[in-house]
């Protein structure tokens, strides 16, 4: 099994060849929990995923930092490189695995060949924004937690896959409380528009932790991003309506290879 040198040995899995894209989970998944994207994608792209730390193959210590996910991605990427994979990729966050991606973007723009956020505005610090932000997490508070994460119908209809969702959880060791820190000095929209990659905004029309109205307000404000809303699509879209999300990373890899 890969893992990358160094004090943390992050776990990582390369599959297929071509420009490379790297998925950064969410804060219930690990490198499994793409299994819906390898697939599809490893014909025509090098498809990298990873484990941070505290999560599935990496180990979470007592001391460790969310604010360190960014350098778990990065030392991902280098290895890849390293052993003869693409130098760049585009990276894909989920939810928290945003702010770790996009970070890791800023850090190291010569790896960079892209940046997804998937249903999170990556840790986006700007005051037109906060109040958007903090009345969709309100909003979405009030729901109990699966509820946040995919929708009622796709429950009901696939209980062995909302099942399995909930079970890949249970192999991570870090905890929300560990990763309090994530989002703690994150960018501004300065330093967004000076970035040298595009930026591609993913949202869910029944996203529940945040709206696509609010997603649409931070587009606006970016000048190299842009937004596209899935219609039907909750939080966890690549779980529940995988080829949509699928479709929409393949058409941002398109225009970023082109």
């Amino acid at each position: 099994m890969p893992y990358t040198d160094g004090d943390v040995q992050v776990y990582y899995e390369v599959h297929g060849g071509g420009p490379g894209v790297l998925f950064v989970h969410g804060s219930g998944g690990h490198h499994a929990a793409w299994w819906q994207q390898v697939v599809p994608l490893q014909s025509e792209y090098t498809v990298i995923t990873v484990d941070l730390r505290g999560f599935g193959n990496t180990r979470w210590e007592a001391e460790h930092d969310a604010r360190a996910f960014p350098g778990d991605i990065i030392a991902v990427l280098d290895a890849v490189a390293a052993a003869g994979g693409p130098s760049r990729a585009v990276l894909v966050g989920q939810s928290i695995g945003a702010a770790a991606a996009l970070r890791a973007a800023l850090l190291r723009p010569d790896r960079a060949a892209g940046v997804i956020l998937a249903h999170s505005l990556g840790g986006l610090s700007d005051p037109q924004l906060a109040d958007l932000v903090k009345a969709d997490r309100a909003a979405a508070e009030q729901l109990p937690v699966l509820d946040r994460l995919l929708t009622p119908a796709f429950r009901a209809a696939r209980p062995d896959m909302a099942f399995l969702f909930r079970q890949l959880g249970t192999f991570n060791t870090a905890k929300m409380a560990d990763l309090r820190n994530l989002n703690s000095d994150g960018p501004t929209v300065a330093e967004l528009n000076a970035v040298p990659f595009p930026l591609l905004l993913l949202a869910g029309e029944k996203d529940s932790v945040l709206s696509p109205a609010t997603v649409r307000r931070a587009a606006e404000l970016l000048g190299n991003a842009r937004v596209e809303v899935v219609p039907g699509a909750p939080h966890s879209m690549y779980w529940e309506t995988p080829a949509l999300f699928n479709d929409a990373v393949r058409r941002f890899l398109k225009e970023v290879a082109g």
